[in-house]
């Protein structure tokens, strides 16, 4: 009887001591609670941005700058950054002028080391400075590859070397994506590739690093056609069960930009967010591409731009209330005053709608709202342009490779960083 009760406390012992060690590891991880993120059971808002070439970065290859990068993120990290939205990689061979370079996955399951080895390092740098990652695999867009990549491996055609420059070509082109089984299946081949992967720097499978906040199906991934909706929702739904099979430790999103990349359907909106693998909401605002701002006079525009922001962010709020689930700006892109690419260009006009969405997210943090976070779009940091275009091998900014070099970067020097600096410091108080 008394070897039993011996025997039985041992049990009751480890038991306990694997559930604690089990409760701890969990919060490691950001977590959804309640329609609220946490983090070692503690609300988690934040102020991030986009840095969508960190692995190129990362790398010892052509592009990587491993003292850049340790430049940028530890600057970063001075200010109150603690979120990023990367690109895990780019599909396809280098090559069209408007694709970024170098791509991670050359051919379907082929893939350049250097790059992986970017990320494993980047991920390492980023852990060590508590920073968290959001990584997106896909995207609707030529600059990375993605569908126009997938369609033309599964033989259904190139897309317009002008890419979105020919955007009614481009649209006919990449709608295809939806329904095309093929792709689908080379895609989530690529997904697996990329769940199972150890970092050979920590040692940690990806689906056990902390410092992944979530996975993201792809970016502003788009049905691209009313007769596609369907395909498309079935595919999301595909992608993030996937997902879930191989990584229960991590947040999954879709990337979506709201009902401007849902063929401006709210219910489409709401239908792909609904799932219940989808752990988050997001949306994407841009003033200047949707023809919010008066490119001729920004400052005079300002005010019609903020307002419709509002009205956008309000209006996807009220679908997170239903699900009662968090929600990202993930992207928000906004020109310098005169709309020049130069960083002798003030930001003044930015700042204020910068400030505007800053103070949102400001104010749901001290009522425990759901509207949790931003990323803006993009990081250039210590980069500079050297050309309209980039060129290989320029300094990489925030704009990619279709964009002026300059359009919507953020620099170290912008008078934008003292107000992300005073905001980021006003969410890690709350």
């Amino acid at each position: 009887m008394k070897k039993s009760l011996v025997l039985f406390g041992i049990f009751l012992f480890c038991f306990i001591a694997c559930k604690k060690t089990q409760q701890n590891k969990e919060q490691e991880f950001i977590q959804v609670q309640n329609g609220r993120f946490t983090i070692h059971e503690k609300p988690y808002y934040f102020i991030g941005t986009n840095f969508w070439f960190g692995a190129i970065l990362g790398s010892e290859g052509q592009g990587g700058n491993r003292r850049r990068l340790a430049q940028e993120l530890d600057f970063m990290q001075s200010i109150g950054i603690n979120n990023l939205r990367v690109l895990v990689g780019a599909d396809g061979y280098s090559g069209q002028a408007v694709k970024v370079m170098p791509t991670l996955q050359l051919e379907p399951g082929v893939y350049n080391d250097t790059i992986f080895d970017g990320l494993d390092y980047f991920m390492a740098e980023i852990g060590k400075r508590k920073m968290y990652a959001v990584l997106y695999i896909n995207n609707s867009w030529e600059w990375s590859g993605g569908y126009g990549q997938y369609l033309e491996w599964a033989g259904k055609g190139k897309v317009p070397e002008e890419g979105v420059r020919d955007w009614d070509g481009f649209r006919e082109h990449v709608k295809k994506y939806a329904t095309c089984e093929e792709c689908k299946k080379l895609f989530f081949n690529h997904v697996q590739h990329i769940l199972e992967r150890t970092n050979r720097y920590t040692g940690l499978k990806y689906t056990d690093d902390t410092a992944i906040m979530a996975w993201q199906v792809g970016n502003e991934p788009r049905a691209f056609s009313e007769e596609g909706k369907e395909a498309f929702v079935q595919w999301i739904a595909e992608a993030t069960a996937l997902i879930r099979s191989f990584d229960r430790n991590h947040l999954i999103t879709i990337g979506n930009e709201g009902s401007m990349g849902s063929e401006n359907d709210m219910e489409l909106y709401e239908k792909i967010h609904a799932d219940s693998n989808v752990d988050y909401m997001t949306i994407h605002i841009w003033p200047k591409n949707w023809q919010w701002l008066n490119i001729a006079d920004i400052p005079g525009s300002l005010d019609v731009a903020i307002e419709k922001t509002n009205t956008y962010i309000a209006e996807h709020l009220e679908i997170a209330k239903k699900w009662n689930k968090p929600v990202i700006i993930e992207e928000f892109g906004f020109p310098r005053d005169h709309h020049l690419y130069s960083l002798d260009d003030v930001t003044t006009v930015r700042d204020k709608y910068y400030e505007n969405i800053f103070n949102q997210i400001a104010l749901s943090s001290q009522s425990n709202g759901l509207l949790a976070g931003c990323n803006f779009w993009a990081w250039g940091g210590f980069g500079r342009p050297a050309h309209l275009y980039w060129q290989p091998w320029d300094d990489y900014v925030g704009d990619p490779s279709q964009e002026e070099q300059g359009l919507n970067s953020v620099f170290n020097t912008d008078t934008t960083i003292e107000l992300i600096k005073k905001y980021a410091a006003e969410l890690g108080d709350s």
